[in-house]
């Protein structure tokens, strides 16, 4: 598969929503459920369309983001304290300034590829030209009080709360359909990996990349995997998001209207035994950025790329190792898969990536 399956989520939206608790799906909708699979298997990655989305969401949250970062990089390029900015916290809330997040070392792998689909990242990774903000999305786990970090809402912005759980809470429950469609595909019980959503850290995360500060070759987001569960965005203003299938393709994304793009992350790849693969990415700034920068400097707007990314997550105490019920899917036995993914915590699994990205 050379480019991940668009999938319309309508079908089992409905299914779901006047049958909640059912234990199987129809038919035609069990096809759907399939695409869903397949693409995660051979892409790890899948686009769909989603009645629930509304563009006029995704600009106000990109508004109200680019206003953001225009104030907050003016107040930490002049010296004077971004409140927003939480080390302490180990930039798990608020911001993160740019230069601060740096990608996993992967240059084994970048220099593998294949002439074509190169990253551009250089090799060792230096620190992200990009800005981050964290805001919690979901109930906080029962009886784990060091997860409850409040979230920090910036002075002056009175719709702040209201429009980022709208756009966050949007896109998890976009990713519970889809997790939803995976388990009937994949013959897991309903329910069963939607369960280990359950008061996870999930994370609204949009960046926020300089596009006057910075110019063409620009990496805002150095080559890697993302550490969670599944990654989802909504349509960005500037382009410069690639992604790397299963197969070693490099594909440039862009994202139609109503629609979201999702990626698999090492928690996933951990579950399925590598049956589904954490899906490696970059952000760069190359000709198609810099045309949209023209653009958007003769229209006079803002020269910020934010990304509308949520990061869904696993409960902090779900043991991430292959399950037992996708032994028929790994390409190897349940005990050589379970040596190749050792098991551990999903907060170790946080904590050990953390430290590898210089955020811990």
């Amino acid at each position: 598969m050379d480019a991940p399956e668009l999938v319309d989520v309508s079908a089992m939206l409905q299914y779901v929503t006047e049958n909640p608790n059912y234990t199987s799906v129809p038919e035609d909708i069990m096809r759907d459920c399939q695409r869903v699979a397949d693409s995660f298997h051979h892409t790890g990655v899948l686009v769909i369309k989603d009645p629930r989305v509304n563009e006029n969401d995704n600009w106000k949250f990109l508004d109200m983001l680019e206003q953001y970062f225009v104030r907050a990089s003016s107040q930490f390029y002049t010296d004077v304290v971004v409140p927003e900015i939480k080390p302490d916290l180990h930039y798990q809330v608020g911001a993160t300034p740019e230069r601060v997040e740096r990608a996993r070392n992967h240059c084994g792998r970048i220099n593998s590829l294949e002439e074509g689909n190169k990253a551009q990242t250089e090799c060792p990774p230096k620190p992200d030209d990009k800005w981050r903000y964290f805001w919690r999305i979901g109930e906080f786990p029962e009886g784990k009080s060091d997860y409850e970090y409040p979230n920090i809402s910036p002075a002056d912005f009175s719709e702040w709360e209201s429009t980022m759980n709208t756009w966050g809470y949007l896109m998890l429950n976009a990713i519970i359909t889809v997790v939803r469609m995976f388990e009937a595909a994949t013959g897991l019980e309903p329910g069963f990996m939607v369960d280990m959503l359950r008061g996870a850290p999930h994370l609204l995360a949009p960046t926020g990349s300089d596009l006057e500060k910075f110019g063409m070759g620009s990496i805002f987001a150095g080559y890697h995997y993302d550490l969670n569960f599944i990654t989802i965005h909504g349509k960005s203003r500037f382009p410069g998001l690639f992604v790397w299938l299963r197969n070693g393709k490099k594909v440039a994304v862009k994202v139609q209207d109503g629609c979201l793009i999702l990626q698999a992350g090492i928690m996933f790849e951990k579950l399925t035994g590598g049956f589904v693969m954490a899906g490696f990415h970059e952000v760069v700034y190359n000709e198609a950025t810099d045309e949209a920068v023209r653009k958007a400097r003769e229209e006079e707007r803002p020269r910020w790329r934010v990304s509308s990314t949520l990061f869904g997550h696993i409960r902090y105490n779900v043991v991430l190792e292959p399950l037992q019920q996708l032994e028929n899917r790994m390409g190897m036995s349940l005990e050589e898969a379970r040596k190749k993914y050792p098991p551990i915590t999903a907060e170790e699994n946080v904590i050990e990536e953390l430290k590898e990205i210089n955020l811990w």
